[in-house]
């Protein structure tokens, strides 16, 4: 990951349109040159009439999820064996004729990009208990992003190899997270930010995927990520914070659940016995280091060498449909996992290892549990396509192995709430965090022996929970571009009381190309 970077504001208490402007300016200026930021807001303020609906549900990163949250066709079949694949709004959306030719012969080429600002306009604290073993935190700004291709191919269109289908998505990212410029390192202020640091090309999956009995079984393996295909939701990432966005963070709670942008050798398997209910399961590799630039920078490093474990998911889906067109999707699941991970407050004997100053006791027998809900519950002027939809879920982590020990979050989006603005979004959403009682007595340990050095987690104090605010409007600018101003608020930062809450101004953008 790239060193952080910020604008230093003198001014203790600047005003507050004031400040955001600043940054908003000076992040303009910084990234001149880079036509991901400039296009996005050059198309907001040269808008045409509105095409049909892009909505951030459709990113590249959400085509995995979109086909576990769509139920089987009510009448009749697909085209051909596969499932056919998603198609959403682009800039241009024919691709000069490109990706027309690809489509006729089932092969699907989408290309994207997404942009996020972030500023803070409140200062962190400058002299909390031990800040002079601590790097010093400061008031600034980040911007982050990804470009996104994805090549969907179905083999049975192209060659006749029925019920098959190949997947594969790559990304580069840039840029870097202000939240850790006010000393937060449990969520990120953009959640498109690590997972391989900045680059160029980082393969993110590739696998082959088996429909049969009309999409009521598939079966898939390959390089996947655990997080597209289990306790998520592709409504997530109408918020930019990585508190839900991606997924809710207390589900990569271990180094070794693979989310995207990461990926693991892995299968899986999904039946549906009904048109409305799934049930999945799958086994993925626990590979050491998926997160870290010297195994995975590029994705391409299909070595096993890496692999100490495994993970055994296990979910349940209704996806029933209500009334007038309110659809809803309901989720409970469960993950055993054997790759090793380190106890948050005992040694090898038995004793808490900040006072012994031994090595934390290595356990093989994780687990974790969720519950997650979306419902569709209002339509806005009779229209399908508007409305209220609200979330909420549930995630709970082993307690001996994990930093959050639990999670809770709620959400409304609201699309299409004026008349005149029917892809427009509305969002609001809160989140918060439990941090594992062996966390807090280990942290409270170091702290009362002067262990400063040894604080895990980037800890300052005692990480006892944190919560996370979000409040944002996406704006549908033209066909295939959306811009969404947003308020970010961290209660808590780094789940520490002697940290100052923390509010960002900033913006995400979306441009779907191809």
């Amino acid at each position: 990951m790239s060193a952080l970077s910020s604008h230093p504001i003198q001014n203790e208490n600047p005003i507050i349109l004031k400040l955001f402007f600043h940054y908003f300016s000076a992040t303009l200026k910084k990234l001149a040159k880079n036509w991901r930021v400039i296009l996005p807001i050059g198309l907001f303020f040269f808008s045409s009439p509105l095409a049909h609906g892009q909505v951030l549900d459709e990113i590249i990163g959400n085509e995995p999820l979109l086909r576990v949250d769509t139920p089987l066709p009510a009448h009749g079949g697909y085209t051909t064996s596969v499932p056919p694949f998603g198609r959403p709004e682009a800039l241009f959306p024919h691709g000069f004729g490109m990706t027309d030719w690809l489509r006729k012969r089932g092969i699907a080429f989408l290309l994207d990009n997404t942009n996020e600002f972030a500023g803070a306009i409140t200062p962190p604290k400058k002299n909390y208990p031990n800040s002079q073993h601590f790097a010093p935190y400061k008031q600034g700004a980040s911007n982050a992003g990804q470009y996104a291709a994805s090549l969907n191919i179905d083999w049975e269109q192209l060659i006749g190899f029925r019920g098959f289908s190949t997947h594969s998505i790559i990304v580069g990212r840039y840029g870097t997270t202000a939240n850790r410029m006010f000393g937060d390192w449990l969520n990120h202020a953009s959640e498109d930010y690590g997972g391989g640091g900045n680059v160029v090309i980082h393969l993110v999956m590739a696998y082959g995927e088996e429909t049969l009995f009309g999409g009521r079984l598939s079966i898939a393996a390959g390089r996947m990520a655990e997080m597209s295909d289990f306790q998520n939701s592709p409504l997530f990432c109408n918020f930019q914070n990585g508190s839900i966005c991606g997924r809710p963070k207390a589900a990569t709670d271990s180094s070794f659940v693979s989310g995207y942008p990461a990926a693991v050798w892995a299968g899986r398997i999904r039946v549906r016995p009904s048109r409305s209910l799934y049930v999945q399961s799958g086994l993925y590799a626990g590979e050491n280091g998926i997160y870290k630039n010297e195994q995975h920078r590029t994705g391409f490093k299909f070595n096993g060498g890496n692999i100490n474990g495994f993970r055994l998911p296990l979910e349940i889906g209704w996806e029933p449909l209500f009334g007038n067109n309110h659809p809803g999707h309901y989720k409970i699941g469960g993950v055993m996992m054997t790759a090793p991970s380190p106890d948050n407050y005992f040694d090898e004997d038995g004793q808490p290892y900040a006072l012994s100053k031994g090595k934390p006791r290595i356990r093989h027998d994780g687990y974790g549990a969720w519950f997650m809900a979306d419902q569709h519950i209002l339509n806005h002027y009779h229209s399908k396509k508007r409305g209220i939809t609200l979330l909420g879920g549930f995630l709970y982590n082993d307690k001996r192995i994990a930093l959050r020990e639990w999670e809770a979050y709620g959400a409304l989006i609201d699309r299409g709430i004026f008349r005149s603005r029917p892809f427009d979004t509305f969002g609001l959403s809160f989140t918060y965090e439990k941090i594992a009682p062996g966390v807090q007595a280990t942290e409270a340990t170091m702290l009362d022996t002067q262990q400063f050095s040894r604080l895990p987690n980037h800890a300052t104090g005692v990480q006892r929970h944190a919560a996370v605010l979000e409040v944002n409007y996406a704006i549908h600018v033209y066909r295939g571009v959306i811009f969404q101003p947003l308020l970010e608020y961290f209660f808590r930062p780094n789940g520490q009381g002697n940290l100052r809450d923390a509010a960002l101004l900033g913006f995400k953008s979306h441009i779907e190309i191809f």
